[in-house]
């Protein structure tokens, strides 16, 4: 990569330098410091000021296992060297890292396209504003999106060389996974479309009567070393907490706090839309509801919408879901459920899927989430238009890209790890476009085979079969 950018320099240079300015926009106009980030924060001070990896709970600090310590360790390091609370740090070093990540993303390019290629992914990572809006926010995407692209590129740079000395390759691309992992629970899927193509091309090997031992050893090393950092962190949890949690609970609770499932379940019986995310779902508990803002397939009869209505009145007049009505909500969605299996299981996850790719990405920014209605400020009407005509073009750059996947090298690597990150986020309650970030690196390069003019490469596995 080195030898490319000093060819051409220019390009790079003038790239990046958009990159940066991009960046810098949101980084001093529109940083982003939400109650995620507060919380992150007071487990990162907490841990510096008194040793425990907690909260903050009535002046008092108590241990807690909401949260996986990446985030929380890379504040307080910043905190630590630059004074408590000192957000433009974190956010100017978010920067740097995206700015990795749109190297990463050109490396993978070069690895598997062409020259081409591979300055059409920089210039689309480094202009993306998706990308650019998340590192002026306090939160974990900036860095989870740079290990994701740095496992990728470390897998595709030890997948092309099975017959050389690649183990410390696979040693970072598991060092790579292990971070992403410890940012965000999910980054699980990471690990789990690496191990399953490394699997996929190791039995190529046996079905072609040479066994491959070296990528099967270092599959395992890999896998190992990915694992690793969570047994301390299941330790911990086990010995301060009395819980068994190697990662964090699905709802990051606490032990004491009740999760609704009834309500969840019921939820997943109607949303597909980030908008009823913002004005029901995260309203729950603590803030009264709107049950007109429901949408018509909430209901299924006018019976069920009174009885519906009837529920979310309940949770109006305590903010808050008690087991007894936790247990309504719950015969409620078993009610719907049993009238829409296949809207239920396959249809709702679907388009859940779909409205997370498709919608404009503007959840960071002061734009109404209802952004079709037209009835915002002007400014941030058009610039939910705009992020959202961005977006689509992204999408349709690599779709275009992807009509040529035979001829690229690992697509079946790049493509299960989106096909295993979207089918998960179908399965959630709540869609937030923020969840498919992760999945950007994987569209930059398909996109950049579009612009590809050369012919692309597919180097050779084990036994002589095609790694794609």
């Amino acid at each position: 990569m080195r030898d490319l950018v000093r060819q051409h320099f220019r390009f790079f240079l003038i790239a990046t330098l958009a990159g940066v300015a991009l960046r810098l926009a949101f980084v001093l106009w529109l940083p982003s410091i939400t109650d995620d980030s507060r919380l992150y924060t007071d487990i990162a001070k907490n841990w510096l000021q008194h040793s425990v990896y907690g909260l903050t709970e009535n002046g008092n600090v108590v241990p807690t296992l909401t949260r996986l310590p990446g985030y929380p360790a890379f504040l307080a390091l910043v905190f630590a060297i630059f004074g408590f609370d000192n957000f433009r740090v974190v956010l100017l070093l978010q920067l740097v890292f995206d700015i990795g990540t749109c190297l990463l993303v050109a490396d993978m390019a070069r690895r598997i396209l062409s020259t081409r290629a591979t300055k059409a992914a920089f210039l689309l990572a480094a202009l993306c504003p998706f990308l650019a809006n998340y590192a002026g926010a306090a939160l974990t995407e900036t860095l989870e999106v740079f290990f994701t692209a740095l496992a990728f590129d470390l897998a595709i740079a030890t997948l092309k060389k099975l017959d050389g000395n690649s183990t410390w390759l696979w040693m970072g691309c598991g060092a790579a996974v292990a971070a992403a992992i410890l940012l965000r629970p999910d980054g699980a899927m990471l690990l789990a479309a690496i191990g399953l193509y490394v699997a996929f091309v190791w039995l190529q090997s046996v079905r072609a009567g040479k066994p491959h031992v070296t990528l099967f050893r270092h599959g395992v090393v890999f896998s190992l070393i990915a694992v690793a950092p969570l047994v301390p962190w299941t330790i911990r949890n086990f010995r301060t907490l009395h819980r068994f949690e190697p990662l964090a609970p699905r709802y990051a609770n606490e032990d004491e706090e009740l999760v609704p499932r009834g309500l969840n379940r019921w939820v997943k019986t109607w949303m597909v839309d980030y908008v009823s995310v913002e004005e029901i779902y995260w309203n729950i508990p603590g803030e009264a509801v709107d049950p007109a803002k429901l949408p018509s397939r909430a209901f299924d009869s006018p019976q069920q919408r009174e009885q519906t209505y009837d529920l979310l009145q309940q949770y109006n007049q305590q903010l808050r879901v008690t087991l007894e009505l936790d247990s309504q909500f719950a015969s409620l969605a078993a009610e719907r459920i049993r009238a829409g299996r296949f809207r239920y299981y396959l249809w709702l996850p679907a388009l859940r899927i779909v409205d997370m790719w498709m919608r404009p990405r503007t959840e960071l920014l002061p734009s109404d989430p209802r952004w079709w209605e037209f009835n915002d400020d002007p400014k941030w009407s058009a610039a939910s238009v705009a992020f959202g005509l961005i977006n689509l073009g992204y999408l349709a750059a690599a779709f275009a890209g992807l009509a040529r996947w035979r001829q690229i090298s690992f697509a079946g690597l790049l493509l299960t790890y989106v096909v295993l990150r979207s089918l998960f986020l179908g399965s959630l309650e709540n869609p937030e476009p923020r969840y498919t970030l992760e999945c950007y690196p994987v569209v930059f390069v398909l996109a950049a085979a579009w612009w590809s003019n050369s012919s692309l490469r597919v180097p050779s596995g084990p036994g002589g079969q095609p790694l794609g």
